[in-house]
């Protein structure tokens, strides 16, 4: 046994505590315990306890306490040389305790930092964890502290935590859907509220600490901007998560626990969000393929185990929030419908189901989930349980844009998806701009994707587009079967140019709207002012653009220039010998100007202005080179600027120099006398 090892009896301040009694000139005590239960997991213990040593945090800072919980696979041993290899790390054994209860709370009774934190045994953290999510501890006084979950190896994350926040409510962000072990605690909080973990549970048996923790904490705080532990599914399928049980023991364990949460939050809309979660997980998780697999005595045993829950818990705030599956399930199992129950768990379990089964029903702009007994007179049901209209929302990626010939060209998926993929009937593309709300048709193609060509010459109603800023959306419709069969003439093969037919008598279809945001994001999309037609008035300025945070894509129509300046890698060069002989050349990118546009140089001073004759030469990627000789000019120093003209379009543009540090200028010195 190494000289870090320990056994559970050994008592803080013992043989096996980590620092023992206190040492004059010791080192201060450790930020962060990080504590891993470990049981058989020796084939990932290289890559978890290994994560926690490759930390970037301070490695006096990191304390590791691994509780071995009767390993029978060469665990034990290799934590023990683990151990007599790095001090930082303490090793107990323990006889199986059957679950990771025992275990924790075995690391908490030892466990000397600032900060605990849970790791399970076959996860692994990012290299930089620990010293962000104490840091912002530190920071902010958190008593939890979230860190960005990733799930791997065909497991996913419980939540994702997508922005950043110092602090957060349980009630009002996506925390509460996270109550395992795997994050960092204020150690003082969680001695204050005597918090501790149920033992001999193999499954759920974190969620009172959970609870309680998130519940009665000062400060909770997300960290999402950096992916902190990595949640693994194991090769063969032995997460605990994943084991079947004695399903009705475990379901009056959850009648306990929520019984715990009942007492702490009031009922109303607050406790009703916390038991949306519940729903989702620990009440109805069991109904499914677990439930199909027991004979009648136990299925009847699971409803029962089950029933005094959604009795208790389930109101319409929580039904109506719930997926057409587990909502109709939450009605079968309060009402008793035990056929129509397990004809809703087969629907989703038989073999290739998805999380809904088959496309939903489209009428009058609802959609209604494809269970069994809709609108079946033998099984009446309200259509409400099956309506997840509200659930629907835009899958879309906006693939590749471009500019071709003034006209914006963008090609892209989309679909409507709930539970499973709804489809897309048609697809438009949508400006919006001070209340006004224009449509472009696009091309639908196969696998959901669509292509639209947005001329700002024609886009309103085959007129120009108003100056000003627009954001672009995308909209993607599904009809009802009738309509969606018979449909108009040409389908949703229309053109980019073409209108769609109306039909005044069709039900209005299913609608949603979705902001365009380009793949790849700012670095990958052209953002560069550009002409383009606009009409019988001549040319504009038409720059893309990204809005912040989200990124999403807008189009400037600047006639005026006073947002999106055009050449801006103009540079140039200028000289003048003591005759009065001047020489000006420069160099200028721009995207879509016409052939027959006028470029010359002017030259300016506080009040006078002088054109001069002006030579272009357009090369390649609309880029062009202009010159100017000067016999003689009026005497001064003067600031150089290319003037720009096309149609009713007028733009003078700085000249910059050739370094890019500041205005070309041209001093012309007074004739000899």
């Amino acid at each position: 046994m190494s000289r870090n090892s320990a056994h559970p009896e050994d008592g803080p301040g013992g043989p096996g505590h980590p620092h023992g009694p206190e040492v004059p000139g010791r080192a201060a005590a450790p930020t962060v315990t990080v504590i891993v239960p470990v049981h058989d997991t020796r084939r990932y213990l290289d890559r978890s306890l290994g994560s926690v040593l490759a930390q970037t945090l301070d490695p006096d800072r990191i304390e590791i306490i691994a509780v071995d919980d009767g390993s029978t696979d060469g665990s034990a041993a290799w934590l023990d040389e683990a151990a007599a290899a790095h001090p930082r790390l303490t090793v107990v054994h323990q006889p199986a305790s059957g679950g990771a209860g025992r275990p924790r709370n075995v690391g908490l009774d030892r466990a000397t930092g600032d900060y605990v934190f849970f790791l399970d045994s076959d996860d692994h953290l990012g290299p930089e964890a620990l010293e962000r999510l104490t840091r912002m501890a530190e920071e902010h006084g958190s008593d939890i502290v979230y860190g960005r979950i990733v799930g791997t190896d065909g497991r996913g994350a419980p939540v994702d935590l997508r922005t950043t926040s110092p602090r957060v409510s349980v009630f009002d962000s996506p925390v509460y859907w996270s109550l395992a072990a795997y994050k960092l605690f204020r150690r003082s909080f969680v001695e204050r509220h005597h918090l501790r973990f149920v033992e001999g549970r193999l499954l759920a048996e974190d969620l009172p600490f959970g609870i309680a923790a998130l519940l009665r904490a000062g400060t909770v705080s997300v960290l999402a901007d950096y992916d902190c532990y990595y949640l693994h599914g194991r090769e063969d399928d032995s997460n605990a998560s994943r084991q079947d049980m004695d399903w009705p023991a475990y379901l009056a364990y959850i009648d306990t626990v929520l019984a715990g949460l009942a007492a702490e939050v009031p009922p109303g809309p607050d406790r009703d969000k916390l038991m949306i979660r519940h729903f989702h997980g620990e009440i109805l998780m069991p109904f499914a393929a677990p439930y199909l697999a027991r004979d009648e005595a136990g299925r009847r045993a699971m409803r029962e185990a089950a029933r005094p829950l959604v009795d208790r818990y389930l109101t319409d705030r929580v039904s109506a929030a719930l997926p057409p599956g587990l909502r109709l399930r939450a009605h079968c199992l309060r009402a008793g419908l035990d056929t129509e129950l397990t004809d809703v768990v087969r629907a989703d379990s038989a073999p290739g189901a998805g999380p809904a089964p088959g496309r939903p029903r489209i009428e009058n702009g609802r959609a209604y989930a494809a269970y069994p007994h809709f609108r079946d007179p033998d099984h009446p049901l309200p259509d409400a349980l099956y309506d997840l209209t509200d659930r629907i929302a835009v899958r879309q990626r906006l693939t590749d844009l471009q500019w071709v010939g003034g006209v914006l060209h963008l090609h892209g998926t989309a679909t409507l998806r709930a539970a499973g993929t709804i489809g897309a009937d048609r697809v438009e593309l949508v400006l919006h701009r001070s209340g006004a709300h224009l449509r472009v048709p696009a091309a639908h193609g196969p696998d959901d994707t669509w292509h639209a060509a947005l001329d700002p010459a024609t886009a309103s109603h085959g007129t120009p587009l108003a100056d000003g800023i627009w954001g672009l959306k995308i909209a993607v419709a599904a009809e009802g079967a009738d309509r969606a069969e018979g449909g108009t003439e040409g389908g949703t093969g229309l053109g980019p140019d073409a209108a769609p037919a109306k039909d005044v008598d069709a039900p209005p279809a299913l609608r949603r709207e979705a902001w365009l945001v380009p793949e790849g994001g700012a670095p990958a999309t052209d953002t560069t002012p550009r002409v383009v037609g606009h009409g019988p008035e001549g040319p504009t300025v038409a720059a893309l653009f990204l809005s912040s945070p989200h990124g999403h894509l807008h189009l400037d129509l600047d006639h005026d220039g006073a947002r999106r300046p055009l050449g801006t890698d103009l540079r140039g060069e200028a000289a003048c010998t003591r005759a009065g002989r001047a020489t000006v050349a420069a160099r200028v990118t721009l995207p879509g100007c016409p052939a027959d546009a006028g470029l010359q140089f002017v030259l300016r001073d506080a009040t006078r202005c002088v054109a001069l004759r002006t030579t272009v030469e357009r090369g390649a990627g609309d880029r062009y080179r202009a010159r100017s000789r000067l016999r003689s000019g009026p005497p001064g120093t003067w600031r150089v600027a290319l003037r720009l003209t096309a149609g009713g379009l007028r733009r003078e543009i700085p000249v910059q120099s050739a370094d890019g540090k500041g205005p070309l200028t041209l001093t012309v010195p007074a004739a000899r006398g």
